[in-house]
């Protein structure tokens, strides 16, 4: 099972954390009111005056598109409003504003010295946390929104809390009436039959204790933290996990006595009637999604969003496939992704699609009327080799390409559309192009191939002329009805004279630079760009604005010290004196990791590891990643005595080490590797001793596994052979990959179990992809199940 931990995250992870309580509510109208849930313009109004520019978005968040500020700090989001209004995006999400485990001694990457999911890990519910920003700056970010109109979904997460409870804040056990009031009385066991609605929405799931949502005062408790959130501004919520939380007809845990967590919380909320809710709810395993869009109002659509990335990478476009939202309810009312944070964090999908297919589905779902989009940005620096980025900063904005100028043309086409019926066909029948017509006002067209295409094809566009939104100038022409032209290979389209608005350009800032990682000592040049500027300036860590040029270079960093990051903030306006261009990056600090030629190594084994010990060597700063050897790396001399050496074979400017037998590995999965100390000898005590997650026990008995087979469906990117991958932590059924499955036929495989086991865990994969996603433990053993990666 691979565990290069520091490439791969998790969903579910154990963390322990306790913050400090946030103080100061925001002032609001506190007003009940008990209708369902709402779609309609900002909740509050702010009294800061309104922007003069016209940027056409909608007053729903339900006609519009919403930007997934995924990681971005209050503060970053507020300095990037005017371009998220000049890309088209009615709304923004958030990521988790509650308080949080604070990991890794306050590290602030999205992965290895800190963790992104640390704000999934509640420890209280109240408004601000160390990752994010303070309930002051998360005020200031929605007034400067609601100044563009710009709506703000909070994602919460009322389910679970981080798994030592005794972190929990001491205000929240006080009033949900102590510990033992505030789980439910199965929230501690594990989940292991996914599709048994009792266990899957009381039961602890990878180790987060599950909350007794149905405790009135839990719910009164995090009635009061919505309100204050809608008091600062909020407009809706994305609820984290909600299949986990039972619907009012679900079995009911001991400690409940009505399931009326969901009634509840979207009824007597403040403006209840304006708010707009919508539930994660991940298709598979009786999720039960029919009954959630009624409760809630709205849900996912992930089995959607799969069935876009696969299409696009296949390129095929196939007009019912793509119109289908995969949800059995007449007209869902459904939030869709190309990707969302799950997908990109912990399935290896975002390997399938690059920047270019993402923008393509993009068009895909935004075009349409059904759904409502929201747009995941990928961090900055992202590629398939380096999945956390260049920068791998929480709080820093990612990668641009949220406003590319394709993406932008398509969410000011679906600005302008709103009420226009959709029509999605196939142009000649071929599934490598798809058309989707807005009524008679528009249409987006696009071309999953590597080839261009002739475009003649009948069309409800009204006759004329129509220059390509997009590229600004491309002609296309509607005659008699017949739309012509020519469709560049994998290109996309955006046709419509009706509704157009010429939006004022503003100015761009950007700064190229080797590195984003420096040692402390040393200096990093940079050269500072901008574009369409009348004026641009350049501050250092907050400091005094200094005037610059295109193309003028910056040393920075000359007195900096490890374990701190310098931020650059790039301002630029212009002529017109629309506002401000502002864009901040992070340089992180770091201590001396360089490694000399012919330094040597030491590891200790311990007595449970395989005799072949490995040494994974990287260096992670640039877009792809450098690695001695693919993982787990260069396999050890053994010196006997289960002590093995590695003798470095060339220099390395910055190298960290983890070592492994393939399954085992120090440091542990999701920690990043060690300084490379020369003759230094390594053991299981050499990593840090802090943990930032656990896994509860499980009973050491024997499962009646043998004879028992299970089954996989498997997705369409992946290769024909498939494996079952069996282990209990001290056992496997072989090594990695593990044992071929059989084909069953139609994508199904199965895999028939040998032997009893303690606690068998399995993973399949086919060598590349796997599922669950790695460093996610594996899945428990259902006889006769059928696994299906979401």
């Amino acid at each position: 099972m691979k565990k290069k931990s520091f490439l791969k995250s998790s969903i579910a992870l154990i963390l322990v954390a306790m913050l400090v309580v946030s103080a100061v509510g925001c002032k609001g109208n506190t007003d009940n009111n008990e209708s369902n849930t709402g779609t309609t313009q900002s909740v509050t109004e702010s009294s800061t005056e309104k922007v003069s520019v016209n940027y056409g978005l909608t007053d729903s968040i339900k006609d519009g598109a919403i930007l997934h500020a995924w990681c971005w700090s209050f503060n970053t989001v507020k300095e990037n409003m005017q371009d998220i209004a000049y890309a088209g995006y009615s709304t923004i999400q958030t990521s988790p504003i509650n308080e949080c485990f604070v990991g890794a001694d306050g590290g602030m990457q999205i992965s290895g010295d800190g963790k992104w999911y640390y704000h999934y890990q509640p420890t209280d519910w109240t408004i601000g946390n160390y990752q994010l920003g303070t309930k002051d700056e998360f005020k200031a970010m929605c007034d400067e929104a609601h100044k563009y109109g710009i709506k703000v979904i909070v994602d919460v997460v009322p389910n679970h809390t981080t798994t030592q409870v005794d972190q929990v804040n001491k205000n929240l056990l006080d009033a949900v009436g102590g510990k033992e009031n505030l789980y439910h009385a199965n929230g501690f066991k594990e989940i292991t039959k996914w599709g048994d609605r009792f266990e899957c929405t009381t039961g602890q799931m990878g180790g987060l204790p599950d909350v007794n949502t149905e405790n009135k005062n839990f719910q009164d408790y995090f009635i009061k933290y919505l309100n204050d959130c809608i008091a600062c501004g909020a407009d809706g919520f994305r609820y984290d996990t909600a299949k986990h939380i039972g619907l009012p007809d679900d079995p009911k845990d001991s400690k409940a006595t009505e399931n009326n967590f969901w009634p509840r919380v979207i009824s007597e909320v403040t403006n209840a009637d304006k708010i707009f809710n919508y539930g994660e709810v991940l298709q598979g395993d009786n999720e039960r999604i029919d009954e959630y869009q009624k409760v809630i109002g709205a849900t996912t659509a992930s089995a959607y969003g799969a069935t876009i990335r696969s299409s696009i990478n296949s390129g095929n476009l196939l007009a019912s496939k793509m119109e289908d939202l995969q949800i059995d309810v007449d007209n869902p009312t459904a939030v869709t992704w190309v990707e969302s944070h799950d997908n990109y964090c912990s399935d290896s999908s975002y390997k399938t699609v690059d920047d270019n297919e993402v923008i393509r589905a993009w068009a895909i779902i935004c075009a349409r009327k059904s759904g409502i989009p929201l747009f995941y940005d990928r961090p900055y620096g992202a590629t398939a080799d380096n999945m956390w980025g260049t920068m791998n900063r929480i709080g820093a904005a990612g990668n641009p390409f949220y406003k590319d100028a394709t993406v932008v043309a398509v969410n000011r086409f679906r600005n302008a559309m709103v009420g226009q019926d959709e029509k999605l066909l196939n142009p000649d029948d071929t599934n490598k192009v798809l058309l989707i017509e807005r009524g008679t006002k528009g249409a987006v067209v696009i071309n999953g191939s590597d080839e261009d295409y002739k475009l003649n094809v009948k069309t409800s566009l009204a006759d004329g002329t129509y220059i390509d939104r997009a590229d600004g100038t491309t002609q296309y022409t509607v005659s008699g009805g017949v739309l012509t032209g020519t469709l560049k290979a994998g290109a996309v389209i955006v046709l419509y004279n009706d509704g157009y608005i010429e939006v004022p350009s503003i100015a761009s800032v950007s700064l190229d630079a080797d590195n984003f990682v420096f040692t402390a000592g040393s200096t990093e040049t940079v050269t500072l760009k901008s574009e369409n500027a009348a004026s641009a300036t350049y501050s250092i860590d907050g400091g005094t604005e200094t005037s610059y040029n295109n193309g003028d270079k910056l040393e920075i960093g000359k007195d900096a010290k490890a374990g701190t990051a310098v931020k650059i903030t790039l301002k630029a306006n212009t002529s017109a004196g629309n506002g401000a261009t502002v864009m901040s990056y992070y340089f992180t600090v770091q201590e001396n990791r360089s490694v000399k030629n012919g330094t040597k190594v030491y590891f200790t084994k311990p007595s449970n590891w395989g005799n072949k010990v490995y040494a994974y060597i990287y260096d992670e700063r640039g877009s792809k990643v450098k690695e001695a050897a693919a993982w787990p790396g260069v396999e050890l001399k053994d010196e006997g005595n289960s002590k093995y050496s590695y003798t470095f074979t060339e220099a390395w400017d910055n190298a960290l080490i983890i070592f492994s037998d393939g399954t085992n590995q120090v440091p542990a999965a999701n920690e990043p590797g060690m300084l490379v100390e020369p003759e230094k000898t390594y053991t299981t005590d050499s990593a840090s001793t802090k943990t930032d997650t656990g896994t509860a026990g499980t009973a050491d008995t024997d499962t009646n596994a043998e004879g028992v087979t299970v089954y996989f469906t498997k997705p369409s990117s992946w290769g024909n052979t498939v494996y079952a991958y069996v282990y209990d932590g001290g056992d496997q059924v072989a090594s990695w990959p593990g044992t071929a499955c059989k084909d069953e036929g139609n994508s199904k495989y199965s895999y028939t179990f040998t032997k009893n086991w303690k606690n068998p865990l399995i993973i399949f994969t086919d060598g590349k992809n796997q599922y669950p996603a790695q460093n996610e433990a594996g899945l428990p053993l259902e006889s006769g199940k059928t696994y299906i990666a979401n």
